[in-house]
């Protein structure tokens, strides 16, 4: 870690300190303070100083399982397809050994709902945890930041090159991160692109210059906005485009876990030497060293408070606790609690048994509720579906023989992984029978995660049933590999003519 206290921003870019932001107000004038200070504190650039400790360990491990999960997911096969596939063109999901059609929208429905709940509940519990460690911005900012040091240096070494004139060695340098950055947004979008095309033929596609326009497009897109946000945007998607951070106030209470500074031990703050006793000299353990605020990557100083643009990644933490060893201070100056634990001088314990508080354990029942009937109705869900659809232009007609026949189009959705043969039948009226027009038979076979229309007739002797619309049940059954009996039955009418 530097040496050098230096301030979070460039010394052109902050040479006083901003005052605490507040909603802008125009006036006659035109843009108020505030305005302008917002705009201000967009444009210059925030110089995170690297830092070491269990919670920057914490971000490296969600970086790599995080990224490890995106960029393979793609590439795993499952019965000779991609493993997780949003075909879009073929409206089909593939998940694993589960195929999802559009008429089970209400099962993704149900998923962003969970997620949504999910969300809440850690909210309540830890604060913005999702952001500090598993946001895409978050993540993406990470790696971009990692290369950036690894070319530039750390935090003094980027300021002093920022501020030097340009020359072919600063050229150099900054065209080298830039081409490294590029090449990850590419590959992010293009993978990013494989959750939606086969990725295989995408990255064949890709290297014979074969894809589709749109595909090129997205592929840029995403790429642009990869290269964009985690590049140059950073923390201003978290503090101003991020509607999350807008409303996690509303989820957040006293009893929850935040990174917090705990102004009881840490005030009155200021420098002093290693060997006064300050507590006797009526001093606070903060040394006011500022490394909390340079090691922030959204550029805020956590000892004003918890503010919306605090992501909880706990860098700070991890600062903090490194000064307060060098001085033979107890850690925890700055720590996960929650500010009813500082204002009551609370031990960790007993702040953690008032996390399970009527609010979050009203999200455990609603959330644990809905993913136990979203697992069973996964569950018992038939791989097979049966529409009836009536064919209006021949509604019931007599035919030689004495025989009344209707005429209908049955849509079978196979959503299982193995072909199934299925056989016709009909109840309702006397000596039903059914048969499908384009195998002069009762049995229909469907191909795996496929759909078919099928042509049949229901046919009954004339005079077996009074004219007029009779109700009868049309039932398909059907065996898939493995043994696993398949029936459906469908309500439909017949109708007899005078």
């Amino acid at each position: 870690m530097e040496s050098e206290s230096i301030s979070r921003r460039s010394p052109a870019a902050e040479k006083t300190a901003p005052p605490a932001w507040s909603p802008p107000r125009l006036g006659e004038g035109g843009a108020s303070p505030q305005v302008e200070q917002a705009l201000s504190d967009v444009r210059s650039k925030i110089y995170p100083r690297s830092v070491s400790g269990i919670f920057a360990r914490w971000r490296i491990v969600m970086v790599f399982v995080t990224q490890a999960i995106f960029y393979g997911l793609p590439w795993l096969q499952w019965n000779g397809r991609q493993a997780v596939l949003f075909d879009l063109a073929a409206r089909k999901f593939y998940i694993f050994g589960m195929v999802l059609w559009p008429q089970d929208v209400i099962y993704l429905a149900v998923l962003l709902v969970l997620s949504a709940l999910a969300l809440f509940l850690f909210t309540a519990m830890a604060g913005r945890l999702f952001c500090g460690y598993a946001c895409p911005q978050t993540v993406y900012t990470e790696i971009f930041m990692w290369v950036e040091r690894k070319i530039e240096g750390d935090r003094l070494k980027r300021i002093r090159l920022d501020e030097a004139p340009w020359t072919w060695r600063k050229l150099r340098i900054k065209a080298t991160k830039h081409v490294i950055w590029i090449l990850i947004a590419w590959w992010t979008g293009s993978t990013f692109i494989g959750y939606f095309a086969p990725i295989r033929e995408l990255g064949m596609g890709l290297l014979t210059f074969t894809l589709g326009p749109w595909q090129w497009f997205w592929m840029v897109f995403y790429s642009f906005a990869t290269w964009g946000n985690a590049g140059f945007m950073r923390e201003a998607v978290c503090k101003y485009m991020c509607p999350y951070a807008r409303f996690q106030s509303v989820m957040v209470d006293d009893d929850t876990f935040v990174v917090t500074y705990d102004h009881v031990r840490g005030e009155p703050r200021g420098g002093r030497s290693r060997k006064i006793d300050h507590k006797e000299a009526g001093m606070g353990d903060c040394v006011d060293c500022s490394l909390c605020v340079q090691v922030c990557p959204t550029g805020i100083d956590i000892r004003d408070g918890l503010q919306y643009m605090c992501i909880g990644c706990g860098a700070c933490v991890d600062a903090c606790d490194q000064v307060m060893g060098k001085m033979g201070y107890d850690p925890g100056l700055i720590r996960y609690t929650s500010g009813h634990a500082i204002t009551a001088g609370l031990t960790q314990g007993q702040a953690r048994k008032r996390l399970l508080r009527p609010r979050v354990l009203i999200y455990w029942g609603i959330l644990l509720a809905i993913a136990v009937a979203f697992v069973v109705s996964l569950s018992t869900r038939t791989p097979l579906r049966m529409d009836i659809i009536r064919d209006r232009g021949a509604l019931g007609r007599e035919v030689a023989g004495g025989i009344i026949e209707n005429v209908y189009r049955l849509q079978f959705i196979n959503t299982s992984e193995s072909e199934v043969v299925l056989s016709l039948s009909a109840q309702g009226m006397p000596e039903l029978s059914v048969l499908a027009t384009d195998t002069e038979t009762s049995q229909v076979t469907v191909a795996p995660a496929s759909n078919r229309l099928v042509p049949v007739v229901v046919r009954s002797p004339a005079g077996a049933a009074q004219p007029g619309l009779h109700d009868i049940e049309l039932t398909t059954t059907g065996k898939y590999e493995g043994g696993r009996e398949i029936r459906v039955v469908e309500k439909t009418s017949f109708y007899v003519p005078r």
